[in-house]
């Protein structure tokens, strides 16, 4: 029997899973390529996902299907993995959570794009005044008045995740949750197996057993078993509601780069985190409001 509350739990889960992504990255890249991060975490989640699809006997996706998977590989198994691997070279993993925080309002516009919705203009607003808080901070942290080649970076995977999470949750609902991200990863699995033996003629990856565990989590957690909870939280719903609890996330990945990376926190590392979350929050909850929960 599922509670009223169980769809929330499952969506918090997932959420949690999610967290640990930034963080983990982080750590990852201190030794291993960013290329090598952000290809095999997705041949690891391949190798999972088509030994449950097979376990499972799932039918093959149709042709039009099959193209609107691409653009889900193309949103999260390929562009926020890498990008994020090569920004988080550089940038703290705390102010990469705070320009990551923008991806709930980044995913409801892509979803208004995507099914042509009129939301209010307040909508438009919040999203756009949550964009302007991002770029603000990160130019003030980096101190110049230009932003730097890792924002630039960050800014491209919450586009490329936003569009790959619109898809994927409209795509859900005709192959199921897990088997839409399982299809995905296997559509991407030949490009990203030529980018997995790319990096290690490059570099051959060599790294402690702390930053192998730290991608380990990478490839079994945030490319796989994080999207069974965050899906099947969605499924069970309210969809609205528990779509929400992703405004969580960034304030988790903050949290975990202050315990385990010693990060030092800011002032402008929390004003910003806020005022992103703030406005992603409200701007989320515009578009709910105009739309219902569904």
């Amino acid at each position: 029997m599922l509670s009223d509350t169980s769809g929330l739990w499952w969506g918090l889960l997932g959420v949690a899973a999610f967290s640990f992504t930034v963080p983990f990255t982080k750590v990852a890249v201190e030794s291993l390529s960013p290329l090598f991060i952000g290809s095999a975490r997705a041949v690891v989640a391949a190798i999972l996902a088509v030994t449950a699809l097979a376990l499972t006997r799932q039918s093959l996706p149709h042709p039009a299907q099959w193209a609107r998977l691409a653009v889900v590989a193309g949103g999260v198994v390929i562009g926020f993995p890498l990008l994020t691997s090569y920004a988080l070279q550089t940038a703290p993993a705390s102010h990469g959570a705070v320009v990551i925080a923008l991806l709930p309002a980044a995913t409801a516009v892509m979803v208004v794009l995507r099914t042509k919705e009129r939301p209010t203009t307040s909508f438009w607003v919040f999203a756009a005044i949550g964009a302007v808080a991002a770029l603000g901070f990160a130019g003030m942290e980096g101190g110049a008045a230009t932003l730097a080649w890792s924002d630039l970076l960050l800014f491209g995977a919450v586009v490329a995740a936003a569009i790959g999470y619109a898809e994927g949750g409209l795509l859900a609902r005709e192959l199921g949750s897990w088997q839409t991200v399982s299809w995905a990863l296997v559509l991407a699995s030949p490009l990203m197996v030529a980018l997995m033996f790319t990096s290690v003629i490059d570099q051959t990856p060599t790294a402690t057993a702390t930053q192998w565990a730290a991608f380990a989590y990478l490839g079994v957690v945030s490319m796989f078993l994080g999207f069974f909870a965050w899906y099947r939280g969605l499924a069970i719903g309210p969809m609205a509601q528990v779509s929400q609890v992703q405004l969580v996330q960034p304030v988790l990945s903050i949290l975990w780069a202050a315990l385990l990376l010693h990060e030092h926190l800011t002032w402008a590392t929390i004003a910003g985190g806020v005022a992103v979350i703030l406005c992603a929050g409200l701007a989320v909850r515009t578009r709910l409001d105009r739309t219902g929960a569904r």
